[in-house]
């Protein structure tokens, strides 16, 4: 744990300036003393200082370049006016200005710049020892090429910067989008759950109140009335077996060949539909107009689910009332209605702002119908009654090939 964390420490960005500013300054004093050029005054103890004084500020160049920056060029200025060798303090300058102009705008940066090579080109020319268009040159284009190099590195790391928020928002979404997908999904289980809940409870509810009334006085109505319940609540736990096998298996799981049951309710599971809720009590009837056609499953699973919704709602809220339902396949359409003639009555509808149990099933068939393209309206009808239209949007026939007709 303790090398794990010297590891880290010296690993840091202010160790590491550390380090760096330390052999900078070693590298200073020791070309400093081996200039043997005869051209400066000689590299004595108050140089190596003014060398230490001027490279060793670069500790603290990530905090505070600028000021880093114009202490080493007072120190390094300093030397330069007791007559001593300008070149071998421009390691840590060097340095400086790079972090200068990695960090700070370009303003700011370029008169930074213009300091250092006023300071490098009046050191040179007071040198003679090179022309003084080599020393202007030399003055110019270093500095320039540093900034350069910093001014690259900086827009890489903005580029970098700018990548590392993308990835972050792209996470970000597709975490949102796990999230929402669950929701959904959570929803569409619970529609599911409501709509076979809903409609086979109250089914073997009128049938159980019913057998329990005429238990005594008419025992074979009675019987007939247990039996439906049976019926009921077995094609109730089938539905519910069948929507918990979809939820624990997957098509890829090795067990999903060992579990088999119905299809999802569609189109051909309504006759039995209609039966069930003639047996408790409501007659049904049914009209169909236009040509049927075949539908994917899931538009015959959302007009099943809104036909059982609102039979149930005429089985709880409107008996004794007949309910007439309307299949019309025309003008590349499905509307499904369901009217009854029972009392006059909002209680389907729930209040206002209610969330009872009816109002949910109003949107859970909304919201079916919502999610195939479709709408659903409910209302009452003047005189009395209640209607329940579902109107969705038939799918386009695929084209035939010609070479199916000449085969016909």
């Amino acid at each position: 744990m303790r090398t794990a964390f010297w590891w880290r420490a010296a690993r840091s960005p202010l160790a590491m300036d550390l380090g760096l500013a330390v052999a900078l300054t070693a590298v200073t004093v020791l070309q400093g003393l081996d200039d043997h050029s005869g051209h400066w005054r000689p590299y004595d103890l108050r140089a190596g200082v003014l060398s230490a004084l001027a490279t060793l500020p670069i500790v603290a160049r990530r905090r505070a370049p600028v000021l880093v920056l114009l202490a080493g060029y007072g120190f390094w200025t300093w030397q330069i006016l007791l007559g001593y060798n300008p070149v071998v303090t421009t390691y840590g300058i060097l340095l400086a200005s790079y972090t200068v102009a990695a960090t700070q705008p370009w303003r700011r940066t370029a008169a930074c710049v213009a300091v250092g090579s006023v300071i490098w080109i009046s050191a040179g020319l007071a040198g003679h020892e090179s022309s003084p268009a080599a020393v202007v040159l030399q003055g110019v284009a270093v500095p320039a090429a540093i900034w350069k190099v910093a001014d690259s590195a900086k827009r890489l790391d903005r580029a970098n910067h700018l990548l590392g928020e993308a990835n972050a928002q792209l996470r970000r979404d597709r975490e949102e989008r796990a999230r929402r997908a669950v929701t959904d999904e959570r929803l569409r289980i619970a529609r599911e759950l409501h709509d076979v809940v809903a409609h086979h409870m109250s089914v073997i509810a009128v049938q159980a109140g019913l057998a329990r009334y005429v238990l005594r006085t008419d025992p074979d109505t009675a019987g007939a009335a247990i039996d439906t319940v049976l019926a009921t609540g077995t094609e109730a736990l089938d539905e519910m077996r069948r929507m918990l096998a979809l939820l624990r298996v997957g098509p890829e799981s090795p067990d999903a060949g060992a579990v088999c049951y119905d299809p999802a309710p569609g189109l051909p599971g309504l006759p039995e539909l209609f039966e069930r809720v003639r047996a408790a009590g409501v007659p049904v009837r049914v009209e169909v107009a236009g040509v049927p056609q075949p539908l994917p499953s899931g538009l015959e699973l959302c007009v099943h689910r809104v036909v059982q919704e609102s039979l149930t709602n005429v089985l709880k809220h409107a008996a004794p009332a007949t309910a007439t339902v309307t299949l019309s396949y025309r003008d590349g359409r499905l509307t499904a209605t369901v009217r009854d003639d029972g009392p006059a009555r909002t209680a389907v509808a729930g209040p206002p702002e209610g969330a009872g149990p009816a109002r949910q099933g109003l949107i859970g068939m909304r919201e079916r119908a919502m999610l195939y393209g479709g709408t659903l309206d409910a209302a009452p009808l003047p005189g009395g009654g209640f209607e329940v239209r579902l109107v969705l949007p038939l799918p386009a026939p695929q084209p035939r090939e010609e070479g199916d007709d000449r085969a016909r």
